[in-house]
């Protein structure tokens, strides 16, 4: 992997604010992505969810449900554990992004009316997210470490004292 390119994926200056973000936002997208793909939390699994996407025009619904249930759940695991967080941020806000204009925008703004204020601010954290990165309490930095550690053989640590 091109070190530059790794050290864009991975590093981030964000700190504790980062963590306070990723949790929940990752939790709650992978809860939805559950009910979504397996049913669980009064979900209606991929046949039902897909049968109901199709029925909005997201066609084909199954394909549809397969892509955004696992978009929220293993995106929002990712978030959760910091790990590769800004393509997993990116996906999570596309699909927020879809959710909130296909499903939401015509009932207002409010969650009361089945509005798109929730899924607007999942999109606007996922975003900040991909931007800012995992910050530095994220798995990110392990990856980090070792494509840094690759560049000449040497670990780290090793490293850092030889600059």
């Amino acid at each position: 992997m091109n070190n530059q390119f790794a050290r864009t994926l991975f590093q981030s200056n964000a700190g504790f604010a980062a963590l306070v973000l990723r949790v929940p936002v990752g939790l709650v997208l992978a809860a939805h992505g559950t009910q979504k793909l397996f049913g669980w939390f009064g979900g209606y699994g991929l046949e039902g969810t897909g049968q109901w996407m199709a029925s909005i025009g997201l066609e084909p619904g199954y394909l549809m449900a397969l892509m955004a249930g696992s978009a929220e759940f293993f995106g929002g695991l990712a978030l959760a554990l910091g790990l590769l967080t800004r393509p997993a941020a990116l996906v999570s806000a596309a699909t927020m992004l879809v959710a909130t204009f296909a499903v939401h925008i015509g009932n207002g703004l409010f969650m009361s009316n089945n509005g798109y204020e929730y899924a607007l601010t999942l999109l606007v954290v996922s975003v900040a997210l991909a931007i800012q990165g995992g910050g530095r309490f994220a798995l990110d930095n392990l990856l980090l470490e070792r494509v840094d550690g690759a560049g000449n053989g040497q670990p780290v640590a090793v490293q850092a004292r030889a600059t």
